[in-house]
C-alpha cells in the first residue's frame, strides 16, 4: 500500500498498465456486475436530472425500471449505487451499432447536453473507493473479464494506470495531490 496524503492506494496502482479498450471488451464495466455503480449522495441529484433530460433516449426497461424503483438504490448505511435493468446493465447505458455499451450521462456532457460527466466512480474505473475512518482507500479492481483488454492495451502502448486515470484522480483529489501521487508512483516504480 501507498499513502498520497489522505489517500491509501493499494501499489498496483501505480505499477499496472491500462488503457480503456471499449471496441474490444463493448463497455462491459456498464453492463456487467452484482449491483449498479457506486454514487455519492451528492451525487444523486445530479443523476435524477441526467435521467429527467436523457430519458427519451433511454431503454425502455430501463425507464421502467426508475419509474418503479428510482434512478438510485441504498441508503445512507449501506452506500448507494445506480439502479439497473434485469440483465444488471446500467439504466445509462447507450449501445451503438456495433453493440458497445456507452453511457448516456457522458455523451450528453461529450455533446455540451449536460454539464457533468459521469458519477466519479465510473470516471475512476477500474478503481474502486472505500473511505474508512476518514482516509479514501483505492484499489485495483482487477475483474478479467472487464479488464483483461484494457491491461492489453496498457501494455501494448506503455500506458500506467496512474496515467490513464489522470482526469478522474484530478476531478477527486485535485492537481497538487495528483502531483504527489504521480511522485510517489515514480518511486514505487524504481523501487525506493
Amino acid at each position: 500500500m501507498i499513502r498520497v496524503h489522505d489517500v491509501i492506494l493499494s501499489e498496483d496502482i501505480a505499477t499496472a498498465k491500462f488503457a480503456c479498450n471499449i471496441s474490444v471488451c463493448k463497455g462491459a464495466c456498464c453492463v456487467i456486475g452484482d449491483a449498479g455503480a457506486p454514487v455519492s449522495k451528492e451525487e444523486i441529484p445530479v443523476l435524477r436530472k441526467a435521467f429527467r433530460q436523457l430519458r427519451r433516449e433511454l431503454a425502455p426497461e430501463a425507464v421502467e425500471v426508475v419509474e418503479n424503483q428510482g434512478v438510485v438504490q441504498g441508503d445512507s448505511e449501506k452506500g448507494y449505487e445506480i439502479s439497473c435493468i434485469d440483465s444488471g446493465e446500467c439504466i445509462f447505458v447507450q449501445k451503438n451499432e456495433k453493440g458497445v455499451a456507452t453511457c448516456a450521462i457522458q455523451n450528453a456532457y461529450y455533446s455540451g447536453r449536460f454539464g457533468w460527466e459521469k458519477p466519479i466512480s465510473c470516471h475512476l474505473y477500474p478503481v474502486r473507493l472505500k473511505n474508512i475512518a476518514g482516509f479514501d482507500y483505492a484499489n485495483f479492481e482487477y475483474i478479467p473479464d472487464l479488464c483483461s483488454a484494457g491491461c492489453e492495451r496498457g501494455e501494448r502502448e506503455g500506458t500506467y494506470l496512474a496515467d490513464f486515470l489522470k482526469k478522474a484522480l484530478i476531478r477527486r483529489y485535485g492537481s497538487d495531490w495528483y502531483e504527489d501521487f504521480l511522485k510517489t508512483c515514480e518511486k514505487v516504480r524504481n523501487g525506493s
